[in-house]
């Protein structure tokens, strides 16, 4: 009998799976029982503010710091746990940072071909085919003081292809780099990686680059991974008010909770389950809180779609380039919230305007 497609499962083993890791220094707690799995062509980044533990795990799985638990697998086999240990360079792992380490008495085709084993013609097919793919071939005979940032950073990624490694360790590489570089090598880095089918763990503190480049966002704080999930799902659903600040600047609406409900300037929000008199702090992004021009001048009119309008005054505005910047001071509180507008708007400060939330953008969270 043939079954049905959506009845059948397949089981793919992870590339790379590093299961309860923990490290402490001096007696304090830098990775706390890290849990991921990358598969194979997958991009997953490790992201998070400095001294959260993105380096120290990813030294961990490189084999050059060792775990206090855990254990590490490559295609299913152990690696690594806190008696058995496969040295760095038997674990079939590349390594890519921040500062390209290329060797500079050595020409481009020799960085990419160091480290290679077998014949002489395998070894410079496998340059050459790298070379190729990273667009530099005419470039092989240069060193690396004559390339730019972004050539040496292309060096430094076919140089850490060049053994077909199963997996890819990146620990902020583009951070080097002219922003107008940089989305640009990004792209191109990724399209390689692809390409080779190799698993990817990134390592950055800037959201941007995770949206950009991630399939998997793991969010780091203190040592621990706090929440896991597609760009889109992080984003969209943070675990708490630090996720969501994290990713952009928020408004934070202070409320109380009667009756399941929270009270706020803006109209009532429910908050089921949470008992009375419970604090509640309401996030909302800049781009999501609206001016709403036609009740400028005229007082408060309820929606059922919009809730209530609240007054604030003009502090600032700034204009962004895409976009404007507008502060106001809200006159129930003096809280100031900022709102973003597309394209060109700067009222002067002072100026009284009435201000709408997009209910369907806030996030509810315990104060």
């Amino acid at each position: 009998m043939t079954k049905h497609p959506a009845s059948i499962v397949e089981t793919e083993t992870p590339r790379l799976e590093i299961k309860g890791i923990s490290r402490a220094f001096n007696g304090r707690d830098v990775v706390k029982d890290i849990s991921l799995a990358v598969m194979p062509g997958q991009v997953t980044c490790l992201l998070g503010p400095s001294g959260c533990g993105k380096s120290t795990t990813l030294r961990i799985i490189a084999g050059v710091e060792m775990q206090d638990q855990g254990e590490i697998y490559v295609d299913g086999k152990l690696v690594c746990d806190t008696i058995y240990r496969v040295p760095p360079e038997g674990r079939s792992i590349g390594l890519m940072f921040q500062d390209f380490a290329l060797f500079p008495h050595l020409t481009v085709e020799k960085n990419v071909a160091f480290g290679l084993t077998g014949t002489r013609d395998e070894k410079r097919a496998r340059v050459d085919e790298l070379l190729e793919r990273v667009g530099l071939a005419h470039f092989a005979e240069h060193h690396p003081h004559q390339l730019s940032g972004g050539e040496q950073q292309r060096i430094a990624l076919a140089r850490a292809l060049a053994p077909r490694p199963s997996i890819m360790l990146m620990d902020e590489p583009f951070s080097g780099l002219d922003n107008r570089l940089r989305d640009d090598i990004r792209d191109e880095t990724l399209a390689v990686l692809k390409d080779e089918g190799t698993a990817v763990l990134l390592v950055t503190h800037e959201p941007d680059e995770a949206m950009r480049m991630a399939d998997e966002i793991a969010l780091m704080r203190n040592g621990e991974i706090v929440q896991q999930g597609a760009p889109y799902n992080i984003y969209n659903a943070p675990f708490d008010i630090e996720a969501a600040r994290f990713f952009s600047d928020i408004n934070v609406i202070r409320g109380v909770v009667k009756g399941g409900l929270c009270n706020t300037p803006f109209g009532q929000f429910l908050a089921p389950g949470r008992p009375d008199g419970t604090a509640l702090d309401i996030a909302i992004r800049p781009q999501h809180l609206r001016i709403d021009f036609d009740r400028a001048g005229r007082g408060p009119n309820p929606t059922k779609t919009d809730g209530t309008p609240a007054r604030g005054v003009v502090t600032r505005a700034r204009f962004m380039g895409r976009e404007s910047l507008v502060e106001f001071k809200m006159d129930y509180d003096d809280s100031i919230l900022r709102a973003t507008v597309p394209s060109v708007f700067l009222p002067k400060a002072g100026t009284p305007l009435w201000l709408m939330i997009r209910r369907d953008r806030c996030f509810v969270f315990n104060a």
